[in-house]
């Protein structure tokens, strides 16, 4: 099957109408299910009371105005106004109380999609582009709220209302009552055809939305890299084209759309036609009035509309039941790296780290590590090198248990680290990435993320040791400057040296630096070094550096490639043994010089 997780690919979300997935909603409506009631209880008196009014008016018209009852007439327009108003009253204190509720129901969905996604592994992030991860917990929950809000009252209330439209009908006239029926098979007919219709176009435009925003987001992210290669007019140009076809798909779907009211309209306008004419030629012996015409004629008039809101319900059930089951997709998606069933707490941490035959990959049958055994003493400096793709990051993303092992084990301190919880094992490690993420807020804030409840002084005193502090207290605000989102007003080694704050500030017992200092000039490079050295002092630490004179004081070095460990020891050690190492460091320093 070809993958749908690219902006080229639609997802699939034409579902047949499964009960399941609304039975499996019913988690966030119940809580609601009171007020949901009330609300369901004024709708229908609101309506109730405003069929009043054209039997009010067939009244009016066939008794006080023929009498010329003066009185009586004035009553019936006070009682007229009285419906009006109770309707009003009761529908705005419906639709207040409905809104709350589909706010809720909305939180509701947001915050356990946002909790679940948080907790989902790298590969889930690693197979999706991020707008399509976007679109489900932004514009579905959106859709659905209201689906499971006011949609299932509206069913409802539109059964009840249409009830009693034809309960008023026949009080007022049998035989007129049923000729406006007789329009019921016509309708049905063309509102089955165009709701398939509908269903189908709008689809259309959910997936292409879905498509269009998944290339929008990436090309936000990626704004630098395309005017550096000058690809704004490609890109321009496949951003027209999926455009174009999510205008074509709006276009198709509102064309349908557009015929639902014509038609009704049409149909409508016959079945008036008809009681004018059964009303006034072919009952018309005398006994019918022209109030009940007008009457009969009002009823129609509104018999049409719970019936096309129904038809409209069913079709926003259709669509959104599609969309129910992305989001149930997404809830449904396993933490495959989640705590033991019996996990206990990660004792301190002391800094033995082992590996014992462990064998990695993230597509089956693809291993990226192959069977790696190796142990690092308590306090051990242990750079990783090798050529791209050999499994170094690898290596450091299992010690931090970011994905699950194939097989064999990892040992911290001799204890399996698959056995303890991932909030007691990770809060004792510190991990510097290469792409130093900063959030929104105050450059305070960013570095107060590694330890929340840090001070002042100790925010400044990190800073301080990795040479953050001279740039930072430069700013206009000093550390209380806000910096945007992925910190777009800072440099790449600016905002390197606030991650390494941020990760020192943590004081992590197990300290992993990827690529950590590749973004950061050689003259600040020579000032952090002093600071890391305090960072590596007693903390194990495992850096992975291109950057080949920035490691030959660490204590063990290891040679990574096609997923095994070709060759390990001190620089020296690796140096005398003219291996792979050797090769690599005296073509690197030639290449400086």
């Amino acid at each position: 099957m070809a993958s749908r997780n690219t902006y080229k690919e639609d997802e699939i979300l034409e579902e047949p109408f499964n009960i399941k997935h609304l039975l499996r909603a019913w988690v966030y409506v119940k809580k609601h299910a009171k007020k949901m009631l009330f609300a369901l209880i004024l709708s229908a008196l609101g309506a109730v009371a405003g069929l009043f009014v054209p039997l009010i008016q067939q009244i009016a018209l066939d008794e006080a105005i023929p009498d010329k009852n003066t009185k009586f007439l004035f009553i019936l327009a006070g009682l007229m106004i009285l419906t009006y108003l109770v309707s009003v009253v009761f529908t705005t204190i419906r639709s207040r109380i409905m809104t709350n509720v589909g706010q809720d129901i909305i939180y509701d969905i947001r915050r356990d999609l946002f909790e679940h996604l948080q907790r989902l592994p790298f590969q889930y992030y690693d197979d999706r582009p991020q707008g399509k991860i976007l679109v489900r917990v932004v514009n579905y929950v959106n859709s659905v709220s209201d689906m499971l809000s006011n949609g299932l009252i509206n069913v409802i209330l539109e059964i009840i209302n249409l009830l009693f439209i034809v309960v008023f009908m026949f009080i007022v006239d049998v035989k007129l009552s049923l000729v406006v029926l007789c329009g019921v098979p016509v309708l049905a007919v063309f509102m089955f055809w165009i709701k398939n219709k509908q269903r189908r176009a709008w689809q259309l435009v959910s997936n292409k939305n879905s498509n269009l925003n998944a290339y929008l987001q990436e090309n936000i992210v990626g704004a630098r890299i395309t005017q550096i290669f000058a690809r704004e007019d490609e890109n321009a140009g496949i951003f027209e084209g999926l455009s174009n076809r999510t205008r074509s798909a709006w276009m198709e779907a509102v064309k349908y759309s557009n015929l639902v009211w014509p038609g009704i309209d049409s149909i409508s306008v016959v079945i008036r036609a008809a009681i004018l004419l059964f009303g006034l030629v072919i009952f018309g012996t005398g006994n019918t009035t022209v109030g009940t015409i007008i009457a009969i004629s009002s009823y129609a008039a509104r018999f049409w509309q719970p019936i096309m809101n129904l038809g409209n319900i069913f079709n926003n059930f259709i669509n959104n039941i599609a969309y129910l089951e992305r989001i149930f997709e997404t809830l449904d998606e396993p933490v495959t790296v989640t705590d033991a069933e019996n996990a206990t707490k990660m004792p301190d941490i002391k800094g033995e780290v082992e590996f014992k035959n462990v064998t990695f990959s993230y597509e089956k049958d693809r291993p990226i590590l192959k069977n790696v055994s190796f142990k690092v003493k308590p306090g051990e400096s242990v750079a990783l090198v090798g050529p791209t793709g050999a499994g170094k990051s690898t290596i450091v993303n299992l010690v931090s248990r970011f994905y699950n092992i194939d097989s064999g084990k990892i040992l911290i301190d001799g204890v399996d680290i698959s056995k303890v919880t991932l909030n007691s094992l990770r809060s004792q490690m510190g991990i510097m990435l290469q792409d130093s993420f900063i959030f929104s807020g105050t450059i305070a804030d960013n570095i107060r993320y590694g330890k929340l409840d840090a001070t002042d002084e100790e925010i400044k005193k990190a800073s301080s040791t990795v040479c953050a502090d001279s740039f930072i207290s430069k700013m206009p605000e000093g550390y209380e400057t806000e910096v945007h989102e992925r910190g777009s007003t800072l440099s790449q080694g600016q905002k390197q040296l606030i991650s390494f704050a941020r990760t020192l500030i943590s004081d992590p017992s197990i300290l992993v630096l990827d690529e950590a200092t590749s973004s950061i000039d050689v003259q600040t490079e020579r000032a952090l070094q002093i600071g890391l050295n305090a960072m590596l002092k007693g903390r194990t630490s495992f850096i992975i550096a291109h950057r080949l004179s920035t490691i030959k004081n660490c204590d063990k070095i290891m040679y990574i490639d096609d997923g095994r460990i070709v060759e390990s020891g001190s620089h020296e050690e690796l140096m005398a043994k003219r291996g792979e190492y050797y090769h690599l460091y005296t073509a690197q320093m030639q290449d400086i010089a």
